[in-house]
């Protein structure tokens, strides 16, 4: 990977300083696997709550003020399995991308020693993240709220209390095409109910007085428009970054860094499995992990500073508005 000089290379200090290494504790053995992953952040956690709520209340009308007072048993039965199947796959595709670890890089692995021990060669850099002082690979990016570096970082979402990362991005594809499409749903059936209603007494169409059928009709029918909008902006927008491998950080960045560009269906092949079946869009199938990065995949080559004849200096990026990201560089020059 080759970084323009001009722009990395500043503030170059001649003795090097390390991140707080006192501070800097080696990582954890990794946990089991299946260990549940989860953010304490209050605004993600009220937000998945309230993510859950809407749902359920959407489940609620469709069943008990749409469907079972209807006197058409074959449409009552046909729509209420197809909209709870949905609403569960939404759900669980919810659970998966909130409490799967997004690709999280080991925290406290910048230490000098560790850093000594990948014993950089002339023109070798490593990238160290000064607020979780880890190591951080190519495509990863600190966040703030998780207060971890993320491998392929696409951003964080209060939704789901999580970040969007390599891991998780197919459960959260998945979560926003099902709510897109029980949303679609519910619009629907809301459409045919008041015309029902409209041609038939209001008193037989709903366990409920009409005022009240008439505002839960409305609110629903404004909770689907709204979450149909965004979840379908948000859906195409994932299945975008996928088919063009680019973040939505690195899309912000708008790097110009030569980069191998593979097939779109490789791009979805990495992120939802192997090769296209149903285990796509099931939220409980698990795609093919990454490997963890290793030490050696850790270390970037860089051009050789000219300017300068320090064979070991600490050098500071500047920090990029949109993503409130501070790397700090060692390198080994000749």
């Amino acid at each position: 990977m080759m970084l323009n000089p001009a722009h990395h290379f500043r503030d170059i200090e001649r003795k090097p300083v390390y991140l707080q290494p006192e501070k800097c504790i080696p990582p954890p053995y990794p946990g089991p696997v299946g260990t549940m992953w989860f953010i304490r952040d209050g605004c993600g956690i009220a937000c998945a709550i309230v993510t859950w709520f809407l749902v359920l209340y959407a489940e609620f009308v469709v069943l008990f003020v749409m469907l079972l007072p209807s006197r058409d048993y074959v449409y009552s039965i046909i729509n209420g399995i197809l909209f709870n199947v949905l609403a569960f796959l939404a759900l669980a595709s919810h659970c998966r991308a909130m409490l799967t670890d997004p690709g999280a890089v080991p925290k406290g692995n910048a230490t000098k020693e560790f850093i000594e021990s990948l014993q950089l060669k002339p023109g070798q850099v490593v990238y160290k993240c000064p607020k979780c002082c880890s190591i951080k690979p190519d495509r990863a990016h600190h966040c703030s709220v998780c207060k971890r570096c993320i491998r392929k970082m696409d951003h964080h979402c209060p939704w789901v209390n999580n970040c969007v990362g390599e891991n998780n991005q197919k459960y959260f594809v998945l979560f926003t095409m099902y709510i897109a499409l029980i949303s679609l749903h519910a619009l629907i059936m809301v459409g045919f109910h008041f015309l029902h209603c409209f041609e038939d007494d209001w008193t037989k169409c709903s366990s409920f007085s009409p005022p009240t059928t008439v505002i839960l009709l409305i609110l629903l029918c404004f909770e689907a428009l709204l979450f149909l909008i965004f979840t379908s902006v948000m859906f195409g927008t994932q299945v975008h970054s996928i088919c063009t491998d680019e973040t939505g950080i690195e899309r912000l960045k708008r790097k110009d860094q030569p980069r191998e560009r593979r097939c779109s269906w490789k791009h979805c092949k990495e992120t939802f499995g192997e090769d296209f079946s149903l285990n796509w869009f099931n939220p409980f199938s698990t795609p093919c992990q990454p490997e963890t990065p290793s030490d050696k995949d850790l270390v970037r080559q860089v051009p050789s500073l000219s300017d300068t004849d320090v064979t070991d200096v600490t050098t500071t990026e500047e920090p990029l508005e949109t993503t409130k990201d501070e790397d700090s560089i060692e390198v080994i020059d000749e």
